[in-house]
């Protein structure tokens, strides 16, 4: 029964027919742990509008990696800010600290995908899963958005250093 119990939250995904499972390399210090074990900091969310300086200064204020970009109207989430990528387009000349976000940020594409929905309820194996590529067609991902069952709000970002953190700290 133990082996049952542990076949089913090691594996994720599809039947064996159809793909193969997703088997998770840290399944065993997970232990039933979710998203908000990770214990992920709030999101910060900024708008288009907001210049690429203010992203910066807010970043290296909490130490945070992606900053997330929402309508300022509606709440609704565009896209991210990858602070190293947004570092790199500094340097080069492509944007300027007074550009807006909307000139530096990633746009998620929404039309015709589906999206893996990450909440704080979400199992660690599965957030795994998600930063392998399992879920996105192999695509692997270095951060996810934590947001509610509905996706009408943001409430954190979790990385895939938080994942590999909480691992370490964790005995086997």
């Amino acid at each position: 029964m133990a082996a049952q119990i542990m076949n089913a939250r090691t594996h994720i995904g599809p039947s064996p027919l159809s793909n193969p499972p997703f088997v998770s390399k840290w399944s065993a210090r997970y232990r039933g742990a979710t998203v908000q074990d990770l214990e992920p900091p709030s999101a910060l969310s900024l708008n288009p509008t907001d210049t690429v300086s203010m992203a910066m200064m807010y970043a290296f204020e909490r130490e945070y990696t992606h900053l997330t970009v929402v309508d300022s109207d509606t709440r609704a989430l565009m896209g991210y800010i990858a602070i190293p990528a947004l570092q790199a387009k500094l340097e080069s000349g492509a944007v300027a600290g007074e550009d807006p976000l909307s000139k530096a940020m990633m746009r998620f594409q929404r039309k015709g995908k589906k999206y893996t929905i990450i909440t704080l309820n979400t199992p660690l194996e599965e957030l795994e899963a998600f930063f392998e590529g399992y879920t996105s067609g192999g695509q692997k991902q270095e951060f996810a958005v934590v947001s509610d069952e509905d996706r009408k709000f943001v409430l954190g970002v979790a990385t895939r250093s938080d994942l590999e953190e909480f691992v370490k700290r964790r005995p086997a």
